[in-house]
């Protein structure tokens, strides 16, 4: 898949965010957090990330060792992208969150991320 632009928001539309990404693949993970919202992302570095609208409508949530960064819609709850623990120069977007995304045909990981100590 070559490189394409794609916009995301949460669903009402208070966070907005651009992303450029081949997405090569996409990870479900097993941590106790991922587990419970269920998300299907995709990686970015941060160079290729950008947040459109809305840091002021984000609320965050860290736990266990504080590394990963979880963000939320204040208002409508929307779980669009996290800061990665293993990486926290990426990003992993929540592709439902993206416009015109097609996740046929890609590839999926299962990441352990509930045996990270």
């Amino acid at each position: 898949m070559q490189e394409k632009a794609y916009l995301g928001s949460c669903h009402c539309g208070n966070v907005q965010f651009k992303i450029i990404t081949d997405a090569p693949e996409l990870t479900t993970c097993d941590c106790s957090i991922c587990i419970r919202k269920n998300a299907l992302m995709v990686k970015v570095h941060e160079t290729k990330f950008e947040l459109i609208k809305g840091e002021d409508s984000l609320t965050e949530y860290q736990f266990h060792t504080h590394t990963a960064r979880h963000f939320f819609c204040k208002s409508c709850g929307i779980y669009p992208f996290h800061r990665k623990r293993v990486s926290p120069d990426f990003f992993g977007i929540n592709v439902h969150c993206l416009e015109g995304f097609e996740i046929e045909g890609i590839p999926v990981r299962a990441t352990l991320g509930a045996g990270m100590a």
